[in-house]
């Protein structure tokens, strides 16, 4: 196997005929039900989320392959192994319904376990683990395991992270039996706020929202400098709101962008770069942020329009940052845009689908209302079914509403397998106290010296997060992490906030860096040399969590003069940056004007006023000194 393959999940099966035809209505009927459910029903949450899981399970095994590698024979064809686990998940989902009162009731670690609860909860693990390996790969899964040999073994090693005995059924007693384990709030998380927002995302696309969004991207952008990838930079974000997944969104979109930032010129590596920094800040971009805020939001209690509002500024300046930097890289590659001829009129793209921008704008409106994740993303779903009335290209025919709902069944697999790796992992620390451990060991590297602990953290939450879903890697550092942090007195919207970006720079860190891999399939160029180039685009983000932690004005706590102060600052940071990392302005930069200009970021970001102002005044010195001296008179964009 590849190192990309190590890394990489099953192929999704699409099998026709009859079968094809049972499972399309199975996973619609699936879906319909796991939505009037996450909205409606009054089932005890534990049976809600042990019903949704057992029928995700079989959605899973019957239309996603063991291994990434088609089948030459019949690559569609569902084997007899998978119906076999089929069936077991259809027992498990059956026995755990049944027994729902009795679970319900019993008291842990008190009430014993019989032989037939010990035989279906085991069953219950390994069919987790294989979705797990299935959908996010062999990392995680083996992540999972080692965690789960912890909690089994961890008592023959010294202290301190050694911990009491844990026999097999104490494990299964708190992992299956309760909601500390597997179905935890990650999982309640994706059976209700998750699946209605993935519902939203498929139908806007199957109405034809993504195109909408690209052909709005290229009118607002296309004809400047460099024009492609600023279309990548705003239909990436667009895009990537809704699927809040960085490999997802650069497979999507990146298709599209990327031949067309080659086109004009750009260099592979530079394109596919472009295109990972861009897809990889949706997951951080209100007002839908992908699935990890929904995570953020149950796991810390903070409302979830909290989350939108304080993300508001840091995602915009992330976006500022990127689509800056590609203007001066552009520049400095004497890269034009496109042609006005191939550039739709923005007065077109708006009469032909601004209808589109209404089920954001009902998201928006439900989020200030003060209602729920769940009844939000159903009135954004029901908004796109409404407006896909209007024209009859957008016209969602009874077919196409089975065929999304059965898609939404299929994206959501992923999340599903990432959200069961992470309530194993949540119930092995809750059992072994490995998250004070961890914190002891790093407050005693770090002190309490702040800033060494948030480089500390931040180290921590990219390597944890590497080659998983931001879904996971984020919970890991919550659960690892965050307590530090809030020990140490930053704010816990700060805190999370901090975790979470990181979480999401984790896929385009070298070496894993996932979504640079489905970059390179596109660009066909060198991973490597992607994500590295990446990492040059995305740099800005790597300050950013270290700005707002400092600074919680950057999240909106403060007085408008506070709150404007920070922005302002921020703004000619990330400038400065981009300037400096791109090496350009109105001309080419040598290398001590870029290592200046890099330099006067710092005053900027300090929390001290006295600097703030300084570095602000040396900031705009700078770069009047950059524009009166540039030998290119390039207006800039």
């Amino acid at each position: 196997m590849s190192f990309s393959g190590f890394f990489s999940s099953g192929y999704t099966r699409r099998p026709e005929g009859a079968v094809g035809y049972l499972l399309t209505a199975y996973g619609a009927i699936f879906i319909l039900w796991s939505a009037y459910a996450a909205v409606f029903s009054r089932l005890d949450a534990l049976v809600l989320v042990t019903l949704f899981l057992s029928f995700m399970l079989v959605l899973v095994f019957s239309t996603i392959a063991a291994g990434s590698e088609r089948l030459e024979d019949d690559p569609d064809r569902v084997p007899i192994y998978d119906w076999i686990f089929v069936a077991s998940s259809i027992a498990c989902g059956l026995y755990f319904a049944i027994n729902s009162d009795a679970i319900a009731t019993r008291i842990t670690l008190l009430d014993p376990l019989s032989t037939i609860d010990v035989v279906f909860a085991t069953f219950l693990i390994v069919l987790c683990l294989e979705v797990c390996r299935r959908t996010v790969g062999l990392l995680l899964t083996g992540i999972v395991i080692c965690f789960m040999a912890y909690n089994l073994y961890g008592h023959v090693l010294p202290a301190p992270f050694g911990h009491g005995y844990i026999g097999f059924e104490h494990f299964l007693d708190i992992m299956i039996f309760t909601t500390d384990g597997l179905f935890g709030t990650p999982l309640r998380v994706a059976a209700t706020y998750v699946l209605l927002f993935v519902l939203f995302g498929t139908f806007l696309a199957s109405a034809g929202g993504g195109e909408f969004f690209n052909n709005l991207a290229a009118s607002v952008a296309g004809a400047r400098v460099g024009g492609p990838a600023k279309i990548a930079v705003v239909s990436s974000g667009l895009y990537g709101t809704i699927s809040g997944s960085p490999t997802s969104d650069v497979v999507t979109t990146g298709s599209i962008t990327i031949p067309m930032m080659k086109k004009i010129g750009y260099p592979a590596t530079v394109a596919g770069a472009v295109e990972v920094a861009a897809s990889t800040g949706g997951s951080i971009l209100p007002p839908v942020m992908g699935s990890a805020a929904f995570i953020m939001a149950e796991y810390t209690g903070i409302p979830y329009l909290d989350i939108v509002v304080a993300s508001t500024i840091p995602a915009l300046l992330y976006y500022f940052s990127v689509y800056s930097q590609v203007h001066y890289t552009s520049v400095r590659l004497g890269l034009k845009g496109l042609d006005k001829s191939v550039v739709p009129p923005l007065s077109e793209t708006m009469k032909n689908g601004g209808l589109f921008l209404v089920p954001l704008a009902a998201i928006v409106w439900a989020l200030f209302e003060g209602f729920s994740p769940t009844f939000v993303a159903l009135f954004g779903a029901v908004a796109v079914i409404v407006i896909s009335f209007f024209r009859k290209q957008t016209r969602l025919s009874v077919t196409r509403m089975v065929e999304t709902l059965a898609e939404t069944g299929r994206r959501l697999a992923p999340v599903v397998g990432a959200c069961t790796a992470a309530g194993f992992v949540i119930g092995g620390i809750t059992m072994t106290g490995l998250a004070a451990k961890l914190s002891a060991l790093v407050f005693l590297m770090t002190g309490d010296a702040i800033w060494l602990t948030l480089i500390v953290a931040a180290i921590m939450t990219i390597v944890l997060g590497m080659g998983m879903p931001t879904v996971s890697s984020y919970i890991l550092a919550a659960v690892l992490i965050g307590p530090l942090l809030i020990k140490l007195g930053v704010p816990e919207m700060a805190a999370h906030l901090f975790l979470l970006y990181y979480a999401v720079l984790s896929a385009i860190t070298p070496p894993v860096a996932v979504a640079a891999f489905a970059a390179a399939s596109i660009a066909d160029d060198n991973p490597m040399k992607i994500s590295f180039k990446g990492v040059q685009f995305a740099v800005g983000a790597f300050l950013l969590p270290f700005f707002f932690v400092l600074d919680p004005a950057l999240l909106g706590e403060g007085s408008v003069i506070e709150v404007t102060w920070a922005t302002l600052r921020a703004v000619l940071a990330f400038l400065l940056i981009s300037v400096a990392s791109a090496g350009c302005f109105n001309s080419s930069l040598g290398a001590l004007q870029r290592l200046l200009t890099f330099a006067i970021v710092v005053p900027l970001l300090t929390p001290f006023f006295a600097y703030q102002g300084l570095g602000f005044m040396a900031g705009i010195g700078i770069l009047f000194w950059f524009w009166l001296s540039g030998r290119a008179n390039v207006k800039v964009v």
